[in-house]
């Protein structure tokens, strides 16, 4: 590696003394996305998105230090040209382009290329070298696009009607492609868990149209949720939060779902496969439209996805060890 070399406290690029996504406080960060494996607290100096800005500073403090940039805006750091451009993974989330003399790298962060009306669709971004991602880097993930598995969901919930339905899933990004996608079906109130209701709202004040919430804290305690759709975060499963609901169905939606057994092994009745990352086709689709001569592969199977480029397309593909692989898609 050249322009971005991997230090201790994440990818550091020295012409632009910066780094990206760092996993220990530095002085200045480029943020990707709000998720907390990549925005973690500490350094002096933040840059991302302005449709990341609510998540930032609701995660990581009001008053972080937080410099806000349009996507396609470009940026004089040091001796580099750096861009922000959609990843379409959650909202706010980007692709960060440093370019250097004659020479340009593009970091992915996490992205998908199906489509999501919550967040901004991904853009492919050329360049010579590209970082990327693998959470779901191996042929078995095959997503179906999100609107026919969020029907499948809605389906489920009103085949019983006589229990409440209580959907896991992450509470970032998940929840609200969930929400926005049912607007397609119906414009009833879904109840949320609180770790999802204050990341909703900041969806909404970014205009993002998705179908009515209620928080399940506000409701009385006598109020069974008998019919309704509840969408709460894995930790609401099995904790105290659940004593309310009279014997509810349960389902998990997530990428591992696609896995055999996965369901059955987490405690859940029903599964939905429904994933904010790129699929493998996506993933080796991306790496084709950037046009990347050199690919460095992060966060999952980064030696399966290594291994195709160079046998099957032939690039200077490698991968590069970050501190969280193996990340979740919870």
């Amino acid at each position: 590696m050249t322009l971005i070399t991997v230090r201790p406290e994440g990818l550091y690029c020295e012409k632009g003394d910066f780094f990206i996504d760092p996993w220990k406080a530095v002085d200045r960060a480029l943020i990707t996305h709000a998720h907390s494996d990549h925005a973690r607290s500490g350094s002096s100096h933040y840059i991302a998105t302005g449709q990341s800005e609510g998540i930032l500073r609701k995660r990581l403090g009001s008053e972080m230090p937080l410099q806000t940039v349009e996507y396609g805006d470009r940026l004089k750091l040091g001796e580099t040209w750096v861009s922000f451009h959609p990843a379409g993974h959650v909202l706010g989330s980007a692709q960060i382009r440093v370019e250097y003399k004659e020479e340009v790298w593009v970091v992915s962060g996490d992205y998908k290329r199906c489509a999501d009306p919550s967040c901004t669709p991904f853009e492919v971004v050329p360049c010579d070298t590209f970082i990327t991602e693998a959470t779901f880097g191996l042929p078995i993930y095959r997503w179906d696009r999100g609107a026919e598995t969020v029907r499948r969901i809605y389906d489920w919930w009103q085949a019983d009607l006589e229990r409440p339905s209580i959907l896991f899933g992450y509470a970032f990004g998940k929840a609200q492609r969930i929400l926005s996608e049912l607007t397609r079906f119906t414009d009833q109130p879904v109840y949320v868990h609180g770790a999802i209701h204050g990341l909703t709202e900041i969806y909404r004040q970014q205009g993002v149209a998705m179908v009515p919430t209620l928080c399940t804290s506000e409701m009385p305690r006598s109020y069974s949720f008998t019919g309704d759709l509840v969408l709460a975060p894995p930790s609401g499963h099995r904790s105290s939060w659940m004593k309310r609901f009279k014997h509810p169905q349960t389902a998990f939606a997530s990428g591992w779902m696609a896995v055999r057994g996965a369901r059955r092994r987490r405690g859940y009745e029903r599964g939905f496969v429904l994933s904010d990352h790129a699929d493998w086709p996506g993933l080796i689709q991306t790496v084709q439209d950037t046009g990347a001569q050199r690919v460095y592969v992060t966060h999952g199977q980064s030696e399966v996805v290594s291994r195709y480029l160079q046998e099957s397309l032939h690039l200077e593909a490698m991968p590069l060890e970050t501190l969280f692989e193996g990340e979740a898609d919870i």
